[in-house]
């Protein structure tokens, strides 16, 4: 009888970490169009997202203007719109589950470069580090073009 709880034991255990073992995704990545100069982009519109409840769109305006760029309140005479979507997720509290920015074209809508986050409970972070992840690896990302990170 003792050998039988062990057993059963081991296998809720190798369950439970199957189950974990899942729930831990780090994903960021970054695409910019091979034609965009990101350095001849200086002002930006942020539009926000209309299922936005969070602000997430003065999150971005904020790290816009921190990494030494102009953001403009009217998309007139702005070198991109800045789209985004942010999931949120409830785990225990809600968090940010992912968040996709695209630059854009002002004249066309046309996708310059978009980058995107996405990290499950394990390994959440505040929508300011979302914002900082994803920006960061659109405009300095070594290998612009297909940058993918998993870890």
């Amino acid at each position: 009888m003792m050998q039988k709880d062990k057993t059963v034991y081991i296998a809720l255990l190798i369950a439970l970490l199957a189950l974990l073992h899942g729930c831990a995704i780090n994903r960021a990545t970054a695409n910019v169009d091979q034609t965009t100069d990101l350095s001849s982009l200086e002002v930006f519109y942020v539009k926000k997202y209309s299922e936005d409840t969070r602000d997430t769109n003065v999150i971005i305006k904020d790290k816009l203007v921190e990494l030494g760029f102009q953001v403009s309140e009217t998309e007139t005479d702005v070198d991109a719109i800045v789209t985004y979507v942010d999931k949120w997720f409830w785990d225990i509290t809600m968090y940010m589950l992912e968040l996709t920015i695209t630059l854009r074209d002002p004249k066309t809508d046309f996708p310059l470069a978009t980058g995107n986050s996405y990290h499950t409970s394990m390994t959440r972070k505040s929508p300011e580090g979302m914002v900082d992840e994803v920006l960061t690896n659109i405009f300095f990302s070594e290998q612009k073009q297909g940058v993918d990170s998993d870890k």
